[in-house]
């Protein structure tokens, strides 16, 4: 850590610009707020569930409209747990990925809960998992849609394949900026 003296000293509005990232940890916090809502979302599905398995009823809100067949409700309804920790996931990420790359590091050197993947994020890497986590929602929607297909319109099911397969494009083509963008004495430091 470098001393004040060895500190080079910027100008006021370099100092006020560089300050300015602070006005992002609000925007963390809140982040944690929706991801405590995801959390208790979670929690009452599968509570849901639970007293559909025990008792054989769910909330009428809980009911895909038309869906009779005990199997395909709780199948949909495990999707939707798996969707929300898919999008609980992307908010992890988001929020210590953004917070350590864009705010201030978290400073988590050897500790043991440190995640793999935050010892190599840059803006970059954190757009590629960001679309990744999108991919995997996109494809819990859609394997809901399939799911229940019947009850879905031909056009509704199009736009929803239409979208699922821009998200992979856009990740492949994030991936491959990312892969073009790289430079290699950054990535032989960041292996050792």
């Amino acid at each position: 850590m470098s001393s004040p003296a060895q500190r080079k000293t910027l100008s006021p509005l370099a100092d006020l610009i560089f300050l300015s990232r602070w006005l992002q940890a609000p925007l963390y916090v809140g982040l944690i707020v929706a991801q405590v809502v995801y959390v208790y979302r979670f929690l009452v599905e599968l509570w849901h569930l639970i007293g559909f398995a025990v008792l054989g009823h769910l909330p009428p809100s809980s009911v895909p409209a038309g869906v009779n067949d005990t199997e395909t409700i709780v199948m949909l309804t495990v999707l939707g747990l798996i969707d929300v920790v898919m999008i609980a996931n992307l908010l992890i990420m988001v929020i210590v990925g953004g917070y350590e790359t864009f705010v201030s590091r978290l400073n988590l050197k050897n500790h043991p809960d440190q995640p793999e993947w935050l010892s190599h994020v840059n803006a970059g890497v954190l757009k590629v998992k960001l679309a990744m986590a999108l991919i995997g929602i996109s494809s819990i929607h859609l394997l809901k849609t399939f799911i229940n297909a019947d009850k879905m319109s031909e056009q509704t099911m199009k736009w929803q394949v239409i979208i699922h397969i821009t998200f992979v494009l856009s990740a492949v083509v994030l991936a491959w900026i990312d892969k073009l963008t790289r430079h290699p004495a950054r990535d032989v430091e960041i292996a050792h």
